[in-house]
């Protein structure tokens, strides 16, 4: 399936809208803080993937935002959100920017749809500053209830994801980049239902708790494996250590 409009308009995406206090609005709300709790105000920013451009759209009052997307289509319509942003259309294996280019870079729901995501995470190595941060998320193959969802999980809902991984082989591959793995946590249970004959809205209530707590919030504190995503934050080593 190409990244095309039709792509934008169904999956995580199907709330085009962008509905105020939306999951989506939330998530990328809960992206924003910890953006800005990682990058000191005024620095360059880069949101690799970056769809619609709403996650950039919010961070633009704080940083100097880079969106790189390699749909031309999603990019011309982040023009709406995401004015002051500099668009780029480029892949996440081949980044146009200069060694060290960026204090802090999101990689957000992407990896997972690359054929190489070890050349992407190399490349955020190369263009992250020394003491820069990187936020990456993806499925989360440890996730405790997706044994509850077999072949429906989430995660195997979208065939593009073709580069599901362990949490384990994600850190390992953050860390074989220069990173420190700061915090690795997961983003809460949300692709209700996980039980039969139980009514969705008592399950999202019951199980997506904790998770809506955290993105409220902002503040990470979820184990792990309670979730469908684990979302990393990590620390680019200083120079000559």
């Amino acid at each position: 399936m190409p990244f095309d409009e039709k792509y934008f308009s169904t999956h995580t995406y199907e709330d085009v809208s962008f509905a105020r206090y939306s999951q989506y609005w939330w998530s990328n709300r809960f992206y924003a803080i910890l953006a800005r709790r990682c990058g000191p105000r005024g620095t360059r920013l880069l949101e690799i993937g970056s769809g619609l451009g709403h996650l950039a759209g919010q961070l633009e009052d704080s940083f100097q935002t880079v969106a790189a997307d390699v749909n031309h289509w999603a990019l011309k319509e982040s023009l709406q959100v995401a004015s002051s942003t500099l668009h780029v259309a480029s892949s996440a294996e081949g980044l146009p920017f200069a060694e060290g280019t960026f204090g802090v870079v999101i990689i957000k729901h992407v990896v997972e749809h690359l054929p190489h995501p070890e050349r992407a995470i190399a490349e955020i190595g190369r263009v992250t500053a020394p003491g820069g941060t990187l936020i990456l998320a993806t499925p989360n193959l440890s996730s405790l209830l997706k044994p509850w969802k077999g072949e429906r999980w989430i995660g195997y809902q979208d065939p593009t994801h073709i580069s599901l991984k362990p949490p384990e082989e994600w850190l390992a591959l953050i860390r074989a980049n220069r990173f420190t793995v700061r915090r690795a946590f997961a983003d809460g249970f949300w692709d209700v239902p996980y039980i039969k004959f139980v009514p969705k809205s008592i399950q999202k209530l019951f199980f997506g708790a904790p998770g809506g707590f955290q993105a409220i919030t902002g503040f990470p504190f979820l184990p792990l494996k309670w979730g469908e995503s684990i979302i990393v934050i990590a620390r680019k080593a200083l120079k000559n250590r």
